[in-house]
């Protein structure tokens, strides 16, 4: 099973809105009662590339407005989900419906995080027990 969680960049601290991650972190997932998981790559966003990055990440209260009609919006959406879309899960703080949407498309199932841990790796321990 493999499992993307958006990343601000090589420290795998957790981006606060997935789909304007500049990176997802891709893990495997070993064991069966025992979980862990093993490092797989980190995976650029094709959704982001070419956009200034912040050094704060603002996008954690960016809301998606584009409406159904927006054809380029939508497409860039499904762009990112190609990206990940070998992964079974992908782990977010938050993700507007076009996030959504295109995940489903690709049978990406979301995995809502509402701790207060940083690191990619905590957090697929804190949600560990979740991954059937």
């Amino acid at each position: 099973m493999k499992i993307a969680v958006p990343v601000m960049d090589e420290t795998l601290k957790l981006a606060g809105n997935a789909g304007h991650t500049p990176y997802f972190a891709v893990y495997n997932l070993k064991g069966g009662m025992f979980k862990s998981f093993e490092f797989e790559a980190l995976r650029p966003n094709p959704k982001v590339a070419g956009e200034d990055q912040h050094d704060h990440d603002h996008d954690e209260h960016h809301t998606c407005d584009h409406d159904a009609n927006d054809v380029e919006h939508i497409k860039a959406h499904d762009t990112m989900a190609d990206a990940i879309g070998d992964c079974d899960y992908l782990v977010v703080k938050m993700a507007c419906k076009n996030t959504a949407k295109s995940m489903m498309n690709l049978g990406v199932k979301l995995k809502k995080y509402n701790g207060s841990e940083v690191q990619a790796d905590k957090i697929l321990m804190e949600l560990a027990p979740q991954f059937v």
